[in-house]
C-alpha cells in the first residue's frame, strides 16, 4: 500500500511539476503583452506629419494573379500622393497565365522569371530589386514598398507612408485590414488575427517606441538598407519575419503607420488555411532556430533602446505554440500509461486530465478575449454585419485552436510553398466609407 502511495505521490508531484513550469514560463513570456493592451487604451499613438515627399518604388511578386493584379495597381496609381514618385514593378514569377500583360496593361514595370528552383516570395524579391537596379539605375528610389497581389491600397497609403518615412523610419509596416471579412469563420479568423497585431502589438510598439515586425505585405524598407544588403536576402518560409529579426539585431527599427490601411485577401477554405499556416508555423522554427541566439545576446548586449525590442522579437518567433503541443502531449502520455497499466495510479491520470482542460482552456479564454476586445475597439474597420461580428468574435477561437495540430505536423513534415488563389476583384472605393469612419475615431 504505502509503494503505491509513494508512486502515486511521486508520479503526481513530476506532472504538477512540469505543468508548473509550462504555467510559470508561459506568464513570464507573455505577460507584458497585456501591459500593450492598456497603453493602446490609454495613450495615443504618435502622428507623422511630412515635410516633403519621397521617391518609392513598389515590388507586387505574383504568381498567376491576373484576377487581382489590376485591383492593386489601380489602387496604386489613385493615390492622394503626386503619382511621378511611385514606380510599380511586378515581378511575374513562374506565371503560365496573363498577369504580365495585364500588369503591364495597368502601367506597371513586369519582370518576368522563370525558375523553378530557388522558389518563393523572397527569391521573386531579389530578383526584382537587381532588376530595378540593373535597368533603372538612376531612377532615385529612397524606399521600397512590399505588397501582395491580392491587395487593395486606402487612397491616402503612401501620403501616411511618406511622412512615416520623412520622420526617420527606415522601415515600416502598415495597418492591414480585410477584404473579404465576412465570407466565413477562417477569412473571419484571419481578420481578426491581423487587426489584433496592428492594434494591439504594432500600435503599442510605435507609442513605446519600440520595434515593430513586417508582417507579409505593406511595409516598405529604406533603399540603403537593401543596398547595404546586396538585394533581398532573406529567403526562409517566412521571409517577413526573418527580416524582421535581422533587423532587429542590427539595431534597425521598424516603425508602424496606423494611418496607412491596405486590405489583403484572406483564404476561405480549410484547406488552404492549412497549407498556409503550416508554412507560417514552419517559417517561424525556421526563424527561431536561425536568430534565436543573436537575439537573446541582443536582448543583453544591443544599445540600450534595442534591448527590448531583441526580447520582443525573440518572444514573437518562439515556438510558444508548441509549448502548448508539448504540454498537451505530455499529460495525454501520462493518462495512457496509466490507461495499459504502466503506472498504476489514478491520482496522475486525474492530474494530467485537468492540466490538457486547464491549457485548452485557458488558450480558449485568452484568444476569445481578445477577439472581443479587437472586435469592439475597431469596430468601424471591420466589413461585415453586426451578427456575423459576435458571431465571429466566438468562431476565432475556435480557429486559433486549429494551430495546435498545424504547429505539431510543422516539427516532423517538410514544407513546400503551394500557392493560394485570389479571386476576389474589388475596388477600394468600397472600403473609402469604412476607413474613413475608422480613422475619424483614431
Amino acid at each position: 500500500m504505502f509503494d503505491w502511495l509513494a508512486e502515486a505521490m511521486a508520479a503526481l508531484s513530476f506532472v504538477d511539476i512540469f505543468n508548473g513550469c509550462v504555467f510559470i514560463t508561459f506568464t513570464l513570456c507573455y505577460t507584458y503583452q497585456l501591459f500593450y493592451v492598456f497603453v493602446v487604451l490609454t495613450r495615443r499613438h504618435p502622428v507623422c506629419v511630412a515635410a516633403s515627399n519621397h521617391k518609392f518604388a513598389v515590388l507586387i511578386a505574383a504568381r498567376n494573379e491576373s484576377a487581382v493584379i489590376t485591383n492593386l495597381i489601380d489602387s496604386i496609381k489613385a493615390q492622394n500622393y503626386p503619382t511621378e514618385l511611385i514606380d510599380v514593378f511586378v515581378i511575374a514569377d513562374n506565371c503560365t497565365d496573363d498577369t504580365a500583360a495585364k500588369a503591364r496593361a495597368a502601367g506597371a514595370h513586369v519582370f518576368e522569371r522563370f525558375n523553378q528552383e530557388e522558389v518563393g516570395k523572397g527569391y521573386a524579391l531579389d530578383f526584382g530589386l537587381k532588376s530595378i537596379w540593373r535597368d533603372f539605375p538612376d531612377a532615385g528610389h529612397e524606399a521600397y514598398f512590399v505588397f501582395d497581389a491580392d491587395n487593395v491600397l486606402d487612397a491616402n497609403y503612401f501620403r501616411e507612408m511618406n511622412a512615416t518615412f520623412d520622420n526617420g523610419a527606415q522601415a515600416s509596416t502598415s495597418y492591414r485590414n480585410s477584404k473579404n471579412f465576412g465570407s466565413n469563420w477562417i477569412s473571419g479568423g484571419y481578420g481578426l488575427w491581423f487587426l489584433r497585431e496592428a492594434k494591439f502589438l504594432n500600435q503599442a510598439r510605435l507609442t513605446l517606441n519600440t520595434s515593430c515586425a513586417v508582417s507579409g505585405t505593406g511595409f516598405f524598407i529604406a533603399a540603403d538598407i537593401l543596398k547595404r544588403a546586396g538585394g533581398w536576402k532573406w529567403h526562409l518560409l517566412t521571409e517577413d519575419i526573418e527580416f524582421s529579426a535581422s533587423s532587429v539585431i542590427d539595431g534597425v527599427r521598424i516603425s508602424y503607420c496606423p494611418m496607412a490601411v491596405l486590405y489583403d485577401e484572406q483564404p476561405i477554405t480549410f484547406r488552404d488555411s492549412w497549407n498556409q499556416r503550416f508554412r507560417w508555423a514552419k517559417g517561424f522554427y525556421q526563424v527561431f532556430f536561425h536568430y534565436a541566439k543573436g537575439l537573446v545576446r541582443g536582448a543583453v548586449t544591443n544599445p540600450k533602446g534595442y534591448r527590448f525590442a531583441c526580447y520582443d522579437m525573440l518572444v514573437t518567433i518562439a515556438p510558444g505554440m508548441l509549448l502548448t503541443v508539448i504540454s498537451v502531449i505530455f499529460n495525454a502520455a501520462i493518462v495512457i500509461l496509466a490507461l495499459t497499466g504502466t503506472m498504476t495510479t489514478g491520482v496522475a491520470i486525474a492530474s494530467a486530465l485537468s492540466s490538457i482542460f486547464f491549457c485548452l482552456f485557458n488558450y480558449i479564454v485568452f484568444m476569445f478575449v481578445f477577439g472581443v476586445l479587437t472586435t469592439f475597439v475597431e469596430w468601424d474597420s471591420i466589413r461585415m454585419s453586426t451578427a456575423k461580428k459576435i458571431r465571429n468574435m466566438f468562431t476565432f477561437p475556435l480557429f486559433q485552436l486549429t494551430y495546435i495540430p498545424i504547429a505539431l505536423v510543422a516539427l516532423v513534415k517538410k514544407a513546400t510553398w503551394k500557392p493560394i488563389k485570389h479571386s476576389i476583384s474589388v475596388d477600394v472605393s468600397e472600403f473609402s466609407e469604412a476607413a474613413a469612419t475608422a480613422k475619424g475615431k483614431e
